[in-house]
């Protein structure tokens, strides 16, 4: 049985639109209206935020506020990998996506020799570097980083000399670059890219299992080969961004995109995932409830967590 640690990270420095930090207590109402006392049962840390960054001018335009991002890194890799030392299977619940980069450095730490995998469900790649963002949003470029990409041969901006020193100081971070290789990454329900991050897919030969493949084969089926193409790694992380739902569900995430996954084609994917054993941590993440109605992303992603978790126990 494993311990579980949950560790959450309120930070929404790296999203372009406002609310995501607020996402942690709307999982945590959902839990209350369902009567559930999840979050009092297993032992929780929560990590400091950067977010008054907010409200001061952008120094970098095309990695905004990265520099509170590096901080986030520093302290979200300690959380997880320290959760890990110590035996937790560290359950991380963030604002947005930008935090899975400080995630995926924590599991380096803790594991330096492993061949890490990544199943990363979401609508988006965030294959982005500073040198091909559209928006200067961090959130989209932490698998770049984690891959240590700059993707310079499809650059359409000239970085200054501080971004340019921050963006190499993530890249590095931990002493451990690249920390994935691009060819461990498995995509689900990817539907919303540019061309630039298309190119990154190609170039590395990254898996993508559309949401109509998960519809056509079913989750058990689509688990199955997202494992096998991941064989050769010795860990795997699974982050699930709410934005992989599809839009016609609910609004309460920042980038919706439609032809997404419906409530319970997510849950089954991640609870099928939750029973391999390579599987080592698990985030969840992009939950804005100032976006939603009654709160439904938040309990849609309660019940992810919940049944998730409850699969970990039981392994």
């Amino acid at each position: 049985m494993k311990n579980i640690k949950l560790i959450e990270v309120p930070s929404e420095i790296g999203a372009g639109t406002r609310g995501a930090s607020l996402g942690i207590d709307a999982i945590k109402i959902a839990a209350l209206d369902f009567m559930s006392n999840f979050f009092v049962h297993f032992p929780s840390e929560k990590v400091e935020t950067e977010n008054h960054l907010l409200f001061e001018p952008i120094q970098s335009p095309y990695a905004k506020r990265i520099s509170g991002v590096a901080t986030m890194y520093d302290r979200v890799s300690k959380a997880v990998k320290e959760s890990m030392k110590n035996n937790f299977f560290p359950v991380v619940i963030s604002g947005d996506h930008s935090i899975a980069g400080g995630t995926i450095a924590g599991i380096k730490m803790a594991k330096p020799n492993s061949r890490l995998g990544i199943i990363w469900i979401d609508a988006h790649a965030d294959l982005h570097t500073p040198y091909t963002t559209p928006s200067g949003n961090m959130h989209g470029m932490p698998l770049s980083i984690s891959i240590g990409e700059d993707n310079e041969e499809n650059k359409v901006h000239q970085l200054d000399e501080k971004t340019k020193k921050e963006w190499d100081q993530l890249k590095n971070f931990g002493k451990i670059n690249p920390k994935v290789l691009g060819e461990d990454i498995v995509f689900i329900s990817l539907r919303d890219f540019e061309k630039e991050e298309k190119q990154l897919i190609d170039k590395y030969g990254m898996k993508v299992i559309t949401t109509s493949e998960v519809r056509r084969k079913g989750p058990e089926s689509v688990v199955r080969s997202a494992i096998r193409y991941l064989t050769e790694c010795t860990d795997i992380y699974v982050s699930f961004d709410v934005d992989c739902l599809d839009s016609s569900i609910t609004k309460g995430t920042g980038t919706p995109v439609s032809n997404g996954l419906r409530e319970r084609e997510a849950e089954d994917l991640v609870s099928k995932f939750m029973q391999n054993r390579k599987i080592c941590c698990f985030e969840i993440t992009e939950v804005n409830p100032t976006l939603d109605k009654e709160n439904l992303m938040s309990e849609i992603a309660f019940n992810i967590l919940q049944r998730s978790v409850n699969v970990l126990m039981m392994n």
